[in-house]
């Protein structure tokens, strides 16, 4: 096999004092991510920061939905919608218990949600008006604010921080945020994000409810489109990670075979049978492996890592992450010769094929709509060949690496340098 060769970082740049450069008020060393809990939406918002060398300069804030209960019928609703109706329930309900425990001469505390008291500021942790404050009050000792959010849940906070602190923020949101584009400075979003335009979908979808799929209009000059999605994953990344997991990866016999397994989601249904294909076709390619390391996600079901633990747990060529920290991704992606992924996850096919090494995709003819879309330009590129079970794993391949998170991140300089600021570490 292939020696590990990973890309030398880039070289910093010299520079200039600040001075020259228009002093502080046009100079950009801080950022904020506005988070919605999900580790995969904060790992694109962390990860376009990294690549702007902002990694040590950002707060993460965080949007929250209350949970348990009717809250969980409630997730379809604007976040900002949810708290309110919430915040109007949790009201009626104490004061239903203030009656009731006047009856008994008892006062009964209202229950905790989240671990914590269910008052209103335990829930919505990220306040558009305090950030645009902050943004405006700090301007001139510390420049400009960068705020890069991702996620359904942000966007509401996102753009009302671009529109209380237009002249003191640069509002990147991450993901396409369906409509009113102009609320934010640049919004970065996947290509299959626009898949509802193409032909093939519009035949998809019935005359009379056209009007209602988004996006309905095609992107404009300050939405950056991506192959896939934004992650921390470079060559810095991946030369540590080597490092961190030599003595776990290096002694390990070649071609390390790295598989992850997601779940199935809306537009990539699957179940037990695709757990039994994918043991099925391990087993055929074990001859050809020197290791196979299979890793479960979050998202995994029971039914599924079940299937592949009792087919599986017993080869000694095979092991099985057993979910316990410390987790071992970022060694997988430094140290793995090829890769098994399941079609359901941008998230880590994005990253494995930022690496340039062999990926394998199972289950992408079960994925519709805009998830099929974004396999047939990863294949169309030659970044992911189909897992069948009879490939030689032995035998390499390699592609240009997919680079989106750079490149956007190239596009967020050249944005600023238009507003006549600059990024300064």
């Amino acid at each position: 096999m292939r020696p590990i060769r990973l890309p030398e970082p880039p070289s910093p740049t010299l520079g200039v004092p600040e001075i020259f450069e228009g002093g502080v008020y046009g100079v950009v060393r801080r950022a904020v991510v506005i988070g919605n809990g999900s580790v995969s939406a904060e790992n694109q918002c962390i990860g376009l920061v990294r690549a702007l060398g902002l990694a040590d300069k950002h707060t993460l804030y965080r949007v929250t939905r209350p949970r348990g209960g009717i809250n969980e019928w409630l997730h379809w609703l604007p976040v900002s919608l949810h708290i309110k109706i919430y915040y109007i329930l949790r009201q009626i309900r104490g004061y239903t218990s203030l009656l009731r425990s006047g009856r008994r001469k008892k006062l009964m505390p209202l229950p905790a949600e989240n671990g914590v008291s269910a008052g209103l500021s335990s829930i919505l942790d990220a306040d558009a008006k305090q950030i645009a404050s902050m943004a405006r009050e700090t301007f001139e000792k510390d420049g400009p604010l960068l705020v890069v959010a991702c996620g359904r849940d942000t966007i509401s906070i996102a753009s009302s921080v671009k529109r209380l602190a237009s002249e003191n923020v640069f509002v990147v949101q991450i993901q396409h945020p369906r409509s009113q584009l102009n609320r934010f400075d640049m919004v970065i979003t996947p290509c299959h994000d626009y898949y509802p335009l193409t032909s093939q979908a519009q035949e998809q979808v019935p005359r009379f409810l056209r009007r209602w799929i988004t996006p309905r209009e095609h992107p404009e000059r300050h939405v950056v489109l991506t192959v896939g999605a934004l992650h921390q994953t470079d060559s810095s990344a991946l030369r540590t990670a080597a490092i961190a997991w030599h003595d776990e990866f290096a002694p390990l016999p070649k071609p390390l075979v790295v598989v992850n397994i997601g779940g199935p989601t809306r537009h990539c249904r699957y179940g037990v049978d695709l757990a039994k294909q994918l043991t099925d076709a391990l087993h055929n390619i074990l001859g050809s492996c020197g290791s196979v390391r299979i890793s479960f996600s979050r998202r995994t079901p029971n039914k599924i890592s079940s299937v592949i633990l009792k087919e599986l747990v017993d080869c000694p060529k095979v092991y099985i992450w057993n979910g316990e920290e410390p987790n071992p991704h970022q060694g997988h992606l430094a140290w793995a010769d090829a890769f098994v992924i399941t079609a359901d996850s941008v998230s880590m096919l994005s990253e494995a094929c930022s690496t340039g090494k062999p990926v394998y995709v199972i289950g992408g003819e079960r994925c519709t709509w805009k998830f099929l879309d974004f396999h047939n330009l990863l294949r169309e590129r030659g970044l992911v060949r189909p897992f069948t079970g009879f490939e030689n794993m032995s035998e390499s391949w390699s592609y240009p690496p997919l680079n989106d998170t750079a490149d956007a991140a190239k596009h967020v300089r050249r944005a600023l340098e238009e507003r006549g600021w600059k990024l300064r570490p």
